[in-house]
């Protein structure tokens, strides 16, 4: 009698799995659960390798799990949740959840697809073989959750220059925590943050001190995100609004030349700019009133047929809701004959006060000193000259008496030059380089 040959371990998993699929629905699933137990317990061979990846995922993305056999000998392959319930026994799914699909099934791989991916999904997902011993391996899945809503707050809507204000920034419910950022302009700025965690998720806030100059007014504040599962830049940002003091400047729009003569006349434009912009620009003249044939338009000032008693400091000033300025102009008139236009002539702007232009009387000072050092020169070195002459003079000039012949004059005249000259000489011999007296 010929002996039965029994089937292998393998075949014999094929054979129960393809009956439990051929069995009424009622019937499968503890069919299933009967071959698990009774698979492990089958001899099917040793040196099997079974491996897995770790997944990282995007919530709302597919992942993808995959079981693969190093030396396959077509043991059979099942794919477990966190929760140990059997998502896939070889091509087969029991779980009913069909966001689960087989992508690929063989003896050495089987490979499964998780669509639509939530925060629940997290965690690790089993690989087992069922050989003698069993193998087992796990895959973990972690599920990235960029932040739901990016928020920026600032604490005053309108700020005055100078004035240090707080703004925020809030990302909500992320996994893991969101790293702020902050920009003003193209400026990256520091701020300080908090992190709050509940239920795995994080919530970011932070804090951002910043002090706004009038050249902040329309720059805008950015709040950017870095995040694992944020590709590009998830940013919001607010305009700040900044109130600021006056700028005033003064426009001469007539003379054309800028030069300022006797009987001719003289406007001046004041400009101001400001926020709020100032209503009202006032014009008056420094220590002194306004001359009488004076016009004021508005931000103008008109003064015909000028004249030297017109000379002085005009003031522009302008005011709004934080504070005021002015800007000065030194009007000086000159003759009628003044071809070349002054060195100084402008208006000059100022809060406490106005810039003084540069003092003629200042040049005729420094003229006065240099005229005054060249004639002290001038009389040192005459009398200097003079002195070394003297003596000649004197020895020729000097009288014998008053009733000496004029022969016997000259002659005593000639001995004394004589005399002189000779001791001029012993006395040069004696110290030399200095001059004989």
């Amino acid at each position: 009698m010929a002996s039965a040959v029994l089937p292998s371990g393998p075949q014999c998993a094929a054979a129960a799995v393809a009956a439990a699929a051929a069995a009424p629905p009622g019937l499968r699933l503890r069919l299933l659960l009967l071959l698990l137990s009774a698979a492990a317990l089958i001899p099917t061979g040793d040196g099997q390798n079974l491996f897995t990846k770790d997944v990282t995922v995007i919530e709302g993305e597919v992942a993808t799990i995959s079981c693969q056999v190093n030396k396959s000998d077509d043991s059979v392959i099942q794919l477990l949740n966190p929760n140990r319930q059997t998502i896939y026994f070889r091509d087969f799914r029991p779980l009913k959840d069909s966001r689960f699909q087989l992508l690929n099934f063989s003896s050495s791989e089987l490979k499964v697809s998780l669509t639509n991916v939530s925060i629940s999904d997290e965690g690790r997902y089993f690989c087992q073989l069922y050989t003698d011993p069993p193998q087992e391996s796990y895959t973990t899945i972690t599920v990235l959750v960029p932040p739901r809503n990016l928020m920026i707050d600032i604490q005053k809507d309108t700020a005055v220059e100078g004035e240090e204000i707080e703004v925020n920034c809030t990302a909500m419910a992320s996994k893991p925590a969101t790293t702020i950022r902050w920009f003003k302009g193209n400026k990256e700025l520091k701020g300080k943050s908090e992190v709050e965690e509940w239920s795995d998720m994080y919530t970011v806030t932070s804090q951002l001190m910043l002090k706004v100059h009038k050249e902040d007014d329309g720059v805008p504040v950015i709040c950017q995100v870095e995040h694992p599962a944020v590709t590009g830049n998830l940013q919001t940002q607010r305009y700040l609004e900044v109130q600021y003091k006056p700028q005033v400047h003064i426009q001469m729009t007539y003379p054309l030349q800028g030069l300022t003569r006797e009987g001719d006349a003289l406007e001046l434009t004041c400009e101001a700019i400001g926020k709020p912009q100032p209503v009202m620009v006032t014009w008056v003249r420094v220590d002194d009133e306004m001359p009488q044939h004076a016009v004021l338009s508005g931000p103008n000032l008109f003064i015909n047929n000028l004249n030297k008693t017109d000379n002085g400091t005009y003031r522009c000033e302008a005011s709004n809701i934080v504070g005021k300025a002015h800007s000065d102009y030194m009007l000086y008139v000159y003759d009628t004959t003044a071809t070349t236009e002054p060195a100084v002539h402008d208006s000059r702007a100022g809060e406490e006060g106005a810039i003084r232009a540069v003092d003629h009387a200042v040049i005729g000072g420094v003229v006065a000193v240099v005229v005054f050092a060249m004639l002290c020169l001038l009389i040192i070195l005459g009398r200097y000259f003079a002195r070394h002459k003297a003596p000649t003079s004197l020895w020729l000039r000097r009288p014998l008496s008053h009733h000496s012949s004029p022969a016997a004059v000259r002659s005593d005249q000639k001995q004394r030059l004589q005399k002189w000259k000779g001791r001029d000489a012993a006395e040069r011999r004696r110290t030399p380089g200095r001059a004989s007296h």
